[in-house]
């Protein structure tokens, strides 16, 4: 027989439970006295801290287990081209940017965010993609804004892989186009629209001054876009019906006075030229589907909305980046991009589309003339 604060029990495992829950209501009379410290000030003792890093790094191991597979373009320049403009705005705040220390009020946090670069090397891509989409508990590391944009998350993951190679100036010119800070941007050129501030400051580092979108598909052209399906969109962004981790931070952000400026600036450029000249089995192969449909797939002509200067309400296409308009078509057929009333109409086209034909068809648009819209 064992005995447990003065009783005596006939059961070693009635006595395991007495002791449990002993413990247990002493560790909650503890917790009830307030006597633990929960200030960051204090910071953790060298073993709790080693617990809860063993802990959470032990966790991200075997749940990215499950994350899927990096895409093939992981490391590819416009994937880190994404990544790098939202780490400047979400990430570069509390873990600091190469040429730029650890800012002080996160440093004062327990734990505070660490400096990345130094830590890329010791976790893999799936690791990473796990971290950077759910976000760690009792930290200020927050989830991904929008869990559907797998796609997003993979693009900050390609940035950090980058990170530590990254000189001051290189990550500027990731960032903003260039070594300068946003207020350094030229603000009009010969013949262009001064740009708003909003622009200057903020759209430029994705779209471009002049709204040709940094080069390498990795942001759209903004530049004679349609003001109707621009203004469309950034409302959806702002209401959670387009989906994007990135896009919806901004348009809640900036003020629908100032949103309204910087897309008039765009609307009012000249439309851009072609992307890129496309190989031509693939170009001919899209234009035929383009600007005739595909009977037998119950595809219609894509021109129709998409190349009529008076379908204010849908996008043009002509001269966008291939890259993103594949990519596009692609997250219309995941039914992760979301929108305006209209985007219903899209999901029957693009689930009939081949992956094939989903090229094609980005690769005429890209190497196609275009249209200047009525804005």
């Amino acid at each position: 027989m064992r005995s447990v604060a003065g009783f005596v029990v006939r059961h070693p495992w009635l006595a395991l439970a007495g002791a449990a829950v002993l413990v247990a209501v002493g560790g909650f009379g503890i917790a009830a006295s307030g006597l633990i410290p929960i200030t960051a000030s204090s910071g953790h003792w060298a073993a709790t801290e080693w617990f809860l890093h063993f802990t959470m790094r032990r966790s991200v191991v075997t749940h990215a287990l499950m994350a899927p597979s990096p895409p093939d373009d992981l490391d590819a320049s416009h994937m880190s081209l994404r990544g790098a403009g939202h780490f400047e705005t979400g990430c570069r705040p509390c873990h600091g940017a190469p040429g730029d220390a650890l800012p002080p009020i996160p440093h004062a946090m327990t734990p505070h965010p660490p400096e990345l670069a130094p830590r890329m090397h010791t976790w893999r891509p799936r690791e990473l993609f796990y971290l950077v989409k759910h976000g760690v508990k009792f930290t200020g590391m927050p989830a991904w804004p929008e869990q559907a944009r797998d796609d997003e998350v993979w693009a900050m993951v390609g940035f950090l892989r980058r990170l530590p190679q990254l000189t001051p100036d290189e990550y500027q010119d990731l960032v903003r186009g260039g070594g300068s800070p946003p207020a350094a941007l030229s603000t009009g050129t010969s013949g262009v629209i001064a740009a708003p501030d909003v622009v200057v400051n903020v759209c430029a580092r994705c779209h471009g001054l002049h709204g040709e979108g940094r080069g390498v598909g990795a942001f759209p052209k903004l530049a004679g876009q349609r003001l109707e399906y621009m203004t469309n969109a950034m409302h959806a962004f702002a209401e959670g019906r387009r989906l994007s981790g990135i896009m919806a931070p901004v348009a809640l952000g900036v003020p629908e006075e100032a949103r309204h400026a910087a897309l008039r600036y765009y609307a009012s450029l000249p439309v851009s030229a072609a992307a890129s000249a496309q190989p031509a089995p693939s170009r001919e192969r899209g234009q035929a589907i383009a600007l005739n449909g595909v009977a037998e797939q119950d595809v219609p002509v894509c021109a129709t909305c998409h190349m009529s200067a008076a379908n204010g309400a849908y996008p043009t296409l002509s001269g966008q980046y291939p890259e993103y308009l594949a990519q596009q078509l692609r997250l219309l057929r995941q039914r992760q991009r979301g929108g305006s009333e209209f985007v219903s109409l899209m999901h029957g086209f693009v689930d009939r589309l081949t992956e094939q034909q989903v090229e094609d068809v980005a690769a005429y648009f890209a190497s196609a003339a275009a249209v200047q819209p009525t804005p």
